[in-house]
C-alpha cells in the first residue's frame, strides 16, 4: 500500500504546485498591467502640470471656487493675486532645498475682499530666520505676486508633526497656521502659493523664491517590467512541472497514481 498512496501524494503535490504556479502567474500579470495604467496616468499627469507651470498665469482661485481646488486640476498652476502682506503672522517651515537647509517663510495676504492667502514667499537660511534680518526687503502696501498654486500639505513631515505650540512647522499645513495665528478659516484660502523668483533681485536678498521643486518619480515601467518577469517564471515553473510529470518513463506519467498505482491494482485482482 505504500507505492500506491506515495505515487497519489505525490501527483496531488504536482497539481497543487502547477495551480499554485498559475495563480501567482495570473497576479503578477495582472499588477504588471496595473502599472502599465499606472505608467501611462503619470505620464499624462506631468504633461499637464507641465502646460500649467508654463501657461500665462491666471487669477488665483477666488472663495467660489474653493470647494473646486484640487490636487489633480490645480496644482502647480501659474496664478497671480493682489493684497497686503500681514508680515507679522509669518510662519516658519522647515526646509531641505539646492541652498541648503533653512526655512520657507509664508506669509498671509490679505486680499481687498477681505480672504487671506497664505504666501510662500521664499526660502530664508537659518541665519536669515528673524525677521530683524531682512525685514528692510519686506514689501508694503498693495502688491501682486505671481507664483503656483499648491495644495496644503496637513499633518507634517516625515516621521515629524508639526507642533502649533511651539511654533514648529515641517509641512505647509494651511489650516493649522491659520488657526495658530487667529486666522479666519472660513476666510482663508484651502491652498498656499509658491512666490515666484523676483527679477533683479539682489543674491544677498531673502527670502528666495522660484524654487519650488516639480519632479515626480516615474518608476511604473521598471515596476511592470518585474511583474511581468515573475509572471513569466511562475508560468514557466508550471509549465516545467507539467512536462515533467508528463515526461515518458516516469511511473506516475499518466495522473495522481499513475502507472505504478494500475500495476498493483492489477495484482491484487482475483
Amino acid at each position: 500500500m505504500t507505492g500506491p498512496a506515495a505515487a497519489a501524494r505525490s501527483g496531488a503535490a504536482r497539481a497543487a504546485l502547477i495551480a499554485g504556479a498559475l495563480v501567482v502567474a495570473v497576479a503578477c500579470a495582472a499588477l504588471g498591467s496595473w502599472q502599465v495604467q499606472r505608467r501611462a496616468w503619470k505620464l499624462d499627469l506631468i504633461e499637464r502640470v507641465e502646460q500649467r507651470v508654463h501657461a500665462p498665469p491666471v487669477a488665483a482661485p477666488s472663495p467660489g471656487q474653493w470647494p473646486q481646488v484640487s490636487e489633480a486640476t490645480d496644482e502647480y498652476r501659474a496664478v497671480r493675486l493682489q493684497g497686503r502682506f500681514l508680515h507679522d503672522l509669518e510662519t516658519l517651515v522647515q526646509a531641505n532645498t539646492e541652498l541648503g537647509a533653512g526655512f520657507w517663510v509664508l506669509t498671509p495676504l490679505q486680499r481687498n475682499d477681505g480672504t487671506v492667502v497664505l504666501v510662500n514667499r521664499g526660502f530664508v537660511p537659518s541665519d536669515a530666520r528673524t525677521r530683524d534680518t531682512r525685514r528692510d526687503m519686506e514689501p508694503e502696501g498693495e502688491t501682486t505676486v505671481t507664483g503656483l498654486l499648491r495644495i496644503t500639505e496637513p499633518g507634517g513631515g516625515f516621521l515629524r508633526l508639526n507642533d502649533a505650540q511651539a511654533d514648529r512647522w515641517y509641512s505647509r499645513d494651511v489650516a493649522a497656521i491659520g488657526v495658530a495665528h487667529g486666522l479666519d478659516t472660513k476666510r482663508l484660502a484651502p491652498y498656499f502659493v509658491d512666490e515666484a523668483a523676483s527679477a533683479g533681485r539682489a543674491p544677498d536678498a531673502w527670502p528666495r523664491g522660484g524654487l519650488t521643486v516639480i519632479q515626480f518619480r516615474n518608476s511604473h515601467l521598471v515596476y511592470a517590467i518585474t511583474w511581468f518577469t515573475l509572471a513569466l517564471m511562475a508560468a514557466a515553473g508550471a509549465a516545467h512541472v507539467w512536462r515533467s510529470d508528463k515526461r515518458p518513463g516516469r511511473k506516475d506519467s499518466d495522473g495522481p497514481l499513475g502507472d505504478n498505482a494500475r500495476s498493483v491494482a492489477s495484482t491484487s485482482d482475483p
